[in-house]
């Protein structure tokens, strides 16, 4: 089972054939519009929302153009350095649950500089606090974000993030909805039911384990 399209293309570029998707799920009652007010930084805020390590790319985002606020939120090895490269940008450190979600909701727009991620749940995550996302055109990003509907998609991630601010963010909210674990668990049941095999085809040991049999 593979989380987008683009994983399932390039998996059956080397020969693989037994495939099926299984996209994941964001909790869309913890990660929901809330109060903008709750930080208290100069609009508009881009956030940055994940681990602080090389892969990330984080500095890409750090070092963008921007008129606003940087908000990092998340730690990691790359922290102390970050930080005493861009003293302008603001450092929440790791948060979870409720405070996360909070802090994600404030932003205007989420910034996603990583090149390499196949997925980004974040993604989702900030679409579901209705917060469009500005992202590189790669895989994991264009298979998550919709550009010009629930984000921007640019190999300029400035350029990404200024037009992700015209976002509608009913949009996002709209997109995370039809992408709650509800429906990621519906989709997991239809692939097991696709690939169980009729138990008559099974060998005997393994029919009886099929049928419940035990002893």
């Amino acid at each position: 089972m593979v989380s987008t399209p683009t994983v399932a293309r390039e998996l059956a570029a080397r020969g693989f054939r037994n495939l099926a998707r299984w996209p994941r799920g964001v909790d869309t009652q913890l990660f929901r519009p809330r109060d903008k007010d709750f930080l208290k930084l100069s609009r508009p805020i881009a956030a940055y929302v994940g681990r602080l390590a090389i892969e990330k790319n984080v500095a890409a985002f750090l070092q963008m153009p921007w008129g606003g606020s940087k908000l990092v939120i998340g730690d990691g090895p790359e922290r102390a350095r970050l930080q005493a490269q861009h003293p302008h940008a603001h450092f929440a450190g790791f948060r979870f649950g409720e405070d996360l979600a909070t802090h994600l909701a404030a932003a205007d727009i989420l910034v996603f500089p990583s090149r390499t991620d196949t997925f980004g749940l974040v993604n989702l995550e900030a679409m579901a606090c209705g917060v469009p996302v500005a992202a590189y055109p790669v895989t994991g990003p264009i298979d998550v974000i919709d550009d010009g509907v629930t984000g921007a998609l640019d190999t300029d991630l400035a350029r990404a993030a200024q037009r992700a601010l015209a976002i509608d963010p009913r949009a996002c909210r709209a997109k995370a909805l039809r992408s709650g674990w509800d429906a990621s668990a519906h989709e997991f049941e239809g692939n097991l039911v696709e690939c169980r095999p009729h138990p008559k085809a099974l060998p005997r040991s393994s029919r009886a384990l099929a049928e419940g049999v035990t002893g």
